[in-house]
């Protein structure tokens, strides 16, 4: 496993995952896997609407308990690239549950976060086992969504040994 950044306005993970690249594939595009894994720690998904498809449109709540009770927040996204067992292109920007782009300052987030950002998922089969480089262009490697990233694929290669057994 290793895990390394590029640009500073983007993170960059590599990992090598014990799980045939079919199995890596369907983690990332069938709903009932996607909301096994995806999120930081203590983050659940309980909406993983996807249309794998170019121009399929993807649509994603992430729950968080917080002192103040249960906080959803939702992204919605467009499938640009999509193949099979090698690489997936989506677009990410934060939503209400209808899919409606919000803009990142009714977000409460910093000022120059872009509205949209792209996730670029680049599968390499090597046999019984699949490296994963997954890039989100628009993340700064140095913020909070790295950190979640990092602890999304922890609970991924957890959830790879109970799903491929």
């Amino acid at each position: 496993m290793t895990d390394t950044s590029g640009s500073e306005d983007a993170v960059v993970i590599e990992r090598t995952l014990e799980a045939p690249i079919g199995l890596v594939w369907q983690m990332w595009t069938q709903p009932e896997h996607f909301k096994a894994w995806y999120g930081p720690t203590g983050a659940s998904v309980p909406v993983a609407n996807m249309d794998v498809r170019v121009g399929g449109s993807r649509l994603v709540c992430m729950e968080m308990q917080t002192p103040d009770g249960s906080m959803q927040m939702w992204f919605t996204g467009e499938f640009r690239e999509v193949v099979v067992n090698e690489r997936l292109v989506y677009t990410d920007a934060m939503s209400d549950e209808d899919g409606n782009v919000k803009s990142p300052a009714e977000m409460g987030m910093p000022e120059g976060h872009p509205e949209t950002t792209e996730v670029i998922v680049q599968l390499e089969d090597l046999g019984d086992r699949t490296k994963m480089v997954m890039t989100h262009v628009g993340v700064p490697a140095d913020s909070g969504g790295a950190g979640g990233w990092a602890m999304a694929f922890d609970k991924l290669v957890a959830y790879i040994e109970t799903a491929g057994s």
